[in-house]
Protein backbone atom coordinates (compact mmCIF):
# COMPACT_ATOMS: atom_id res chain seq x y z
CA UNK A 1 0.00 0.00 0.00
CA UNK A 2 1.33 3.66 -0.51
CA UNK A 3 2.41 5.50 1.60
CA UNK A 4 -0.22 8.60 2.26
CA UNK A 5 1.26 11.26 4.39
CA UNK A 6 -1.96 12.85 5.32
CA UNK A 7 -3.57 10.24 6.62
CA UNK A 8 -0.80 8.88 9.04
CA UNK A 9 -0.38 12.44 9.95
CA UNK A 10 -4.01 12.69 10.68
CA UNK A 11 -4.21 9.29 12.63
CA UNK A 12 -1.60 10.23 14.42
CA UNK A 13 -3.03 12.78 15.87
CA UNK A 14 -6.39 11.53 16.54
CA UNK A 15 -4.38 8.38 18.35
CA UNK A 16 -2.74 11.71 20.76
CA UNK A 17 -5.97 13.56 20.86
CA UNK A 18 -7.67 10.62 22.84
CA UNK A 19 -3.86 10.00 24.95
CA UNK A 20 -4.08 13.40 25.88
CA UNK A 21 -6.97 15.25 26.45
CA UNK A 22 -9.10 13.58 29.80
CA UNK A 23 -12.71 12.22 28.67
CA UNK A 24 -13.62 13.78 32.06
CA UNK A 25 -13.44 16.89 30.86
CA UNK A 26 -16.37 18.68 29.44
CA UNK A 27 -16.97 19.43 25.86
CA UNK A 28 -16.01 23.17 25.30
CA UNK A 29 -13.10 22.09 27.64
CA UNK A 30 -11.89 19.21 25.34
CA UNK A 31 -12.36 21.51 22.62
CA UNK A 32 -10.04 23.73 24.44
CA UNK A 33 -7.61 21.14 24.39
CA UNK A 34 -7.60 19.60 20.94
CA UNK A 35 -7.27 23.50 19.80
CA UNK A 36 -4.35 24.14 21.80
CA UNK A 37 -2.77 20.40 20.41
CA UNK A 38 -3.27 21.73 16.85
CA UNK A 39 -1.31 24.79 18.12
CA UNK A 40 1.82 22.55 19.02
CA UNK A 41 1.37 20.53 15.79
CA UNK A 42 1.24 23.92 13.53
CA UNK A 43 4.49 24.78 15.78
CA UNK A 44 6.57 21.52 15.73
CA UNK A 45 5.13 19.23 12.65
CA UNK A 46 2.78 16.06 12.80
CA UNK A 47 2.59 13.34 15.32
CA UNK A 48 5.28 10.68 14.97
CA UNK A 49 6.11 7.49 15.65
CA UNK A 50 9.67 7.75 15.99
CA UNK A 51 12.63 9.74 14.92
CA UNK A 52 15.55 9.22 12.33
CA UNK A 53 18.49 8.50 14.40
CA UNK A 54 20.08 10.82 13.17
CA UNK A 55 17.61 13.99 14.09
CA UNK A 56 18.92 16.41 16.86
CA UNK A 57 16.46 15.29 19.25
CA UNK A 58 17.32 11.54 20.20
CA UNK A 59 21.30 11.64 17.93
CA UNK A 60 22.46 12.43 21.58
CA UNK A 61 23.06 8.50 21.84
CA UNK A 62 25.73 5.90 22.18
CA UNK A 63 26.30 4.92 18.43
CA UNK A 64 26.21 1.29 19.18
CA UNK A 65 22.50 1.35 20.42
CA UNK A 66 20.73 3.72 18.31
CA UNK A 67 17.72 5.50 19.52
CA UNK A 68 14.34 6.49 17.67
CA UNK A 69 12.68 7.84 20.70
CA UNK A 70 13.58 10.25 23.78
CA UNK A 71 14.74 9.06 26.79
CA UNK A 72 17.62 8.80 29.11
CA UNK A 73 20.20 7.16 26.61
CA UNK A 74 19.55 10.75 24.49
CA UNK A 75 20.24 12.71 27.42
CA UNK A 76 16.88 13.12 28.84
CA UNK A 77 15.38 12.95 32.59
CA UNK A 78 12.00 12.47 34.27
CA UNK A 79 9.73 12.42 31.01
CA UNK A 80 6.49 10.75 31.49
CA UNK A 81 3.71 10.11 29.17
CA UNK A 82 5.33 11.71 25.96
CA UNK A 83 4.36 12.02 22.60
CA UNK A 84 6.43 13.23 19.32
CA UNK A 85 6.06 15.19 16.79
CA UNK A 86 7.96 15.57 13.75
CA UNK A 87 10.67 18.56 15.56
CA UNK A 88 9.20 18.43 18.99
CA UNK A 89 7.54 15.99 21.66
CA UNK A 90 5.23 16.42 24.55
CA UNK A 91 6.03 15.22 28.11
CA UNK A 92 3.69 15.07 30.98
CA UNK A 93 5.87 14.45 34.27
CA UNK A 94 4.27 14.62 37.79
CA UNK A 95 5.68 17.53 39.27
CA UNK A 96 7.16 20.58 38.12
CA UNK A 97 9.12 19.47 35.57
CA UNK A 98 12.27 20.60 36.64
CA UNK A 99 14.71 17.36 35.81
CA UNK A 100 12.86 17.56 31.72
CA UNK A 101 14.00 21.08 31.80
CA UNK A 102 17.72 20.75 33.33
CA UNK A 103 18.49 17.66 31.09
CA UNK A 104 17.55 19.80 28.03
CA UNK A 105 20.20 22.93 29.42
CA UNK A 106 22.55 20.23 29.84
CA UNK A 107 22.25 18.52 26.22
CA UNK A 108 25.62 19.01 24.14
CA UNK A 109 25.39 21.95 21.28
CA UNK A 110 23.92 20.63 18.20
CA UNK A 111 25.61 22.08 14.84
CA UNK A 112 22.33 22.79 13.09
CA UNK A 113 19.91 22.95 15.07
CA UNK A 114 19.03 24.42 19.03
CA UNK A 115 17.15 22.23 21.43
CA UNK A 116 14.89 24.12 23.82
CA UNK A 117 12.26 22.86 26.54
CA UNK A 118 9.31 25.11 27.66
CA UNK A 119 6.04 24.20 30.33
CA UNK A 120 2.96 24.68 29.13
CA UNK A 121 -0.14 25.99 31.25
CA UNK A 122 -2.48 23.78 29.14
CA UNK A 123 -4.13 20.64 31.64
CA UNK A 124 -3.20 17.62 29.04
CA UNK A 125 -2.98 14.13 30.01
CA UNK A 126 -4.13 14.67 34.15
CA UNK A 127 -3.84 16.41 36.92
CA UNK A 128 -0.92 16.97 38.79
CA UNK A 129 1.33 16.68 35.23
CA UNK A 130 2.99 19.30 34.11
CA UNK A 131 2.97 19.37 30.21
CA UNK A 132 6.32 20.51 28.96
CA UNK A 133 7.59 21.04 24.84
CA UNK A 134 10.69 20.00 23.76
CA UNK A 135 11.20 21.80 20.23
CA UNK A 136 13.97 21.28 17.81
CA UNK A 137 14.56 24.50 16.56
CA UNK A 138 16.48 24.32 13.08
CA UNK A 139 19.64 26.59 12.26
CA UNK A 140 18.41 26.38 8.52
CA UNK A 141 15.41 26.24 6.58
CA UNK A 142 13.25 23.27 6.10
CA UNK A 143 11.41 22.22 2.83
CA UNK A 144 8.12 24.36 1.63
CA UNK A 145 6.59 21.15 2.88
CA UNK A 146 8.40 21.55 6.13
CA UNK A 147 10.25 18.89 5.91
CA UNK A 148 13.61 18.14 6.73
CA UNK A 149 15.39 19.20 3.25
CA UNK A 150 18.55 16.48 1.86
CA UNK A 151 21.67 19.51 2.56
CA UNK A 152 20.68 18.71 6.10
CA UNK A 153 19.25 14.85 6.38
CA UNK A 154 21.92 14.01 3.90
CA UNK A 155 25.13 14.80 6.38
CA UNK A 156 23.31 14.00 9.60
CA UNK A 157 22.52 10.81 8.63
CA UNK A 158 26.04 10.20 7.57
CA UNK A 159 27.57 11.59 10.31
CA UNK A 160 25.93 9.10 12.52
CA UNK A 161 26.21 5.84 10.02
CA UNK A 162 30.04 6.16 8.62
CA UNK A 163 31.31 5.36 12.47
CA UNK A 164 29.38 1.96 12.52
CA UNK A 165 32.11 0.50 10.15
CA UNK A 166 34.71 0.55 12.69
CA UNK A 167 32.51 -1.94 14.59
CA UNK A 168 30.43 -3.76 12.36
CA UNK A 169 30.71 -7.11 10.90
CA UNK A 170 27.41 -7.11 9.39
CA UNK A 171 25.76 -4.94 6.95
CA UNK A 172 22.15 -4.72 7.68
CA UNK A 173 19.52 -4.58 4.33
CA UNK A 174 18.01 -1.24 3.60
CA UNK A 175 14.30 -2.69 4.18
CA UNK A 176 16.04 -3.28 8.15
CA UNK A 177 17.65 0.35 8.22
CA UNK A 178 14.56 2.82 6.78
CA UNK A 179 12.75 3.14 9.95
CA UNK A 180 15.93 4.18 11.89
CA UNK A 181 17.09 6.02 8.91
CA UNK A 182 13.61 8.16 7.51
CA UNK A 183 11.81 8.24 10.55
CA UNK A 184 8.15 6.53 11.31
CA UNK A 185 5.96 6.38 9.79
CA UNK A 186 7.54 5.86 6.36
CA UNK A 187 6.55 4.44 3.27
CA UNK A 188 9.10 2.87 0.76
CA UNK A 189 10.12 6.02 -0.27
CA UNK A 190 9.05 8.95 2.14
CA UNK A 191 8.20 9.45 5.40
CA UNK A 192 6.63 12.59 7.39
CA UNK A 193 10.29 13.93 8.02
CA UNK A 194 11.73 13.64 4.15
CA UNK A 195 10.15 14.21 0.71
CA UNK A 196 10.78 11.40 -1.95
CA UNK A 197 13.87 13.40 -3.05
CA UNK A 198 15.37 13.18 0.51
CA UNK A 199 14.84 9.29 1.09
CA UNK A 200 16.03 8.60 -2.34
CA UNK A 201 19.30 10.47 -1.60
CA UNK A 202 19.98 8.66 1.65
CA UNK A 203 19.00 5.41 0.30
CA UNK A 204 21.72 5.84 -2.10
CA UNK A 205 24.23 6.72 0.45
CA UNK A 206 23.25 4.25 2.78
CA UNK A 207 23.64 1.32 0.04
CA UNK A 208 26.81 2.88 -1.24
CA UNK A 209 28.47 2.33 2.45
CA UNK A 210 26.80 -1.08 1.87
CA UNK A 211 28.45 -1.97 -1.22
CA UNK A 212 32.00 -0.52 -0.13
CA UNK A 213 31.87 -3.67 2.13
CA UNK A 214 32.75 -1.30 5.02
CA UNK A 215 30.12 -2.73 7.54
CA UNK A 216 30.96 -6.48 6.45
CA UNK A 217 28.86 -9.22 4.44
CA UNK A 218 25.34 -8.49 3.96
CA UNK A 219 22.62 -9.90 6.63
CA UNK A 220 20.23 -11.85 4.90
CA UNK A 221 18.08 -12.41 7.96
Amino acid sequence: MAFRADEAANHGFERVKKYLIPRSLTASERSELEIALLDIVDKVGPVVDGYPTWHPLVSNHNDRQPETWPNERCGYRGLDHTVCFMNGFLTCPYGNGQQVLDSVLSLPAHPRAEITAERLEVPFYNEGVTPILVRCEWLSPLTRDNMIPKPLAVPLMLEKELPVWRWADRAERWEVMRPYLLGSPHGARSSLFVDQETALAIKKCYLSMVESGMFGPLKMS
